[in-house]
């Protein structure tokens, strides 16, 4: 534990089971309290490869949920553990677990409700393997969602994230899409709620076993994403109420 706070790392992983040990080796035990995975229906030994590896928590859902639907798990299951800290890290190898230390410590002293690796605030995003039009897409959402949310991160888009036990426990995260536009909804409520977020620079790491996204679906994503942030400033202007941001929806610390 960090200044008594307890740290869990979740996994949603689906078919991670050729990434999941290299992944899982890199975790900074002497700081993460405990380890989950939910496996949302693998279709490989991704349970199978959890279990031989000694992960303290691993769940399976007997219906594949979507990313989305999958981190809910991992979230609530993480709150029932008792976290303080949770660290959503995913099971594909494409961001380094030796940075678990940097977000845990910004969380547990307290400095930021939450806490970002960023593959943009350090240059060599494309060297490290990101195609051009992620990377284009990438900073152009960006730009657009702090202009519309009023905020400023350097990406929306990681995978690798932290939460102080008080965000999962206010936002109405049931009411998010079972999707990959989960990601961004939440960092929209969270800033909607007013936490802090915090930024850690993160090597770009694209590996050829790690889970691929077709065009189409990154196209889809985009769009999603500046339809929440949309939501967010008709919300804020009070013209269009939305479930993800109402005062009705919002639960009590």
């Amino acid at each position: 534990m960090l200044n008594q706070k307890k740290t869990v790392v979740v996994m949603p992983a689906y078919n991670a089971a050729a990434t999941l040990e290299q992944t899982y080796r890199e975790i900074p035990h002497e700081i993460v309290d405990e380890a989950l995975l939910v496996d949302d229906k693998s279709h490989d030994n991704t349970a199978g490869v959890a279990r031989n590896l000694c992960i303290e928590h691993v769940i399976v859902h007997q219906k594949n949920s979507g990313y989305g639907g999958n981190q809910k798990s991992c979230y609530l299951a993480a709150l029932g553990l008792g976290a303080d800290v949770v660290i959503m890290l995913h099971p594909d190898y494409q961001y380094t677990p030796k940075l678990a230390p940097s977000m845990v410590s910004i969380l547990a002293e307290g400095v930021f409700d939450g806490a970002l690796e960023s593959r943009i605030l350090k240059k060599g995003a494309l060297k490290g393997g990101m195609p051009v039009y992620k990377y284009l897409s990438n900073r152009l959402l960006a730009a657009s969602q702090n202009l519309l949310m009023r905020y400023k991160l350097s990406e929306y888009h990681t995978g690798y994230r932290a939460f102080t036990r008080e965000i999962l426990e206010r936002l109405p995260l049931e009411n998010n899409i079972d999707n990959f536009l989960f990601d961004n909804q939440m960092l929209a409520q969270i800033i909607f709620a007013n936490f802090e977020i915090g930024e850690i620079t993160c090597p770009t790491r694209y590996e050829e076993k790690s889970s691929p996204t077709s065009l189409t679906a990154s196209v889809r994503y985009g769009i999603g994403v500046l339809f929440t942030a949309m939501q967010f400033r008709l919300h804020r202007w009070g013209i269009y109420e939305s479930v993800l941001f109402s005062e009705q929806a919002q639960k009590q610390s």
